[in-house]
């Protein structure tokens, strides 16, 4: 969860802040156009080419069911970390990677994270919690639910299929589905690194190690070492978190 609780409660944090940004611009603020991404409603079902050694099924049965529940098992943490410890058997040349990276793309709710590299429990996440990736963006946000986004991130990401790792950047934030970036002060963009990229952290950029997925489940580890797991949403999340058509 640590890849998503600090963006998560930064999103919280600044909602009552910025909700009176969109006074300033939804009068001129156009529908942005972004590339086609998808959801279980448009695809119920994808090959991903992946070395299925002995357990992989198993441990995939395991975390799908936990994923769409959204309530972690005993042996989940023991599921996710087979997929993680055999993922040089899974996933042993760039081919499985990449089609390891398109079965990420779509939208998806944050259910289950651990919190950290030195946790190994996994806990529900109490909040709706989002992650879109499309071709070209990353986005991540917060709300009631996947028809009524409040508040969220989106800019490019770079994909290293060689370590199966994606790093991101942030260029805007969307209020209500609305672009609100520019109405945002300079010290706020600062702190929550809007407009950086990946050569300007001082330390390592954002990055999520994609560790895998399926049709129900997407599996990723953070920077500082916490695993989360998202389930795959039914319709895309972009036209409620950026006004897209």
């Amino acid at each position: 969860k640590a890849m998503s609780t600090r963006w998560s409660s930064a999103l919280l944090a600044l909602l009552s802040l910025l909700t009176g940004c969109i006074l300033k611009v939804k009068s001129f603020a156009p529908p942005i156009a972004l590339p086609s991404a998808r959801s279980s409603s448009s695809s119920s079902s994808f090959a991903l080419t992946a070395i299925k050694i002995d357990g992989y099924d198993d441990a995939f049965r395991i975390i799908d069911k936990c994923a769409v529940s959204g309530e972690p098992s005993d042996e989940l943490y023991d599921a996710v970390r087979f997929i993680d410890k055999n993922a040089l058997k899974i996933y042993p040349d760039v081919k499985e990677k990449e089609a390891l990276w398109a079965a990420a793309h779509g939208s998806w709710r944050l259910q289950l994270a651990t919190g950290g590299g030195k946790f190994t429990t996994f806990k529900p996440v109490p909040i709706f919690a989002f992650a879109m990736i499309d071709e070209m963006n990353f986005g991540n946000g917060v709300g009631i639910n996947e028809n009524s986004v409040m508040l969220s991130l989106l800019g490019a990401h770079i994909f290293n299929a060689k370590r199966r790792q994606m790093v991101i950047t942030i260029d805007d934030l969307f209020l209500f589905s609305t672009e609100a970036t520019r109405a945002i002060p300079g010290f706020i963009k600062n702190g929550m690194g809007i407009g950086k990229r990946p050569e300007d952290f001082e330390k390592r950029p954002p990055a999520f190690t994609m560790i895998g997925a399926s049709d129900n489940a997407l599996i990723a580890r953070g920077g500082s070492g916490g695993i989360a797991i998202w389930s795959r949403l039914s319709k895309d999340i972009r036209p409620a978190a950026y006004g897209t058509e």
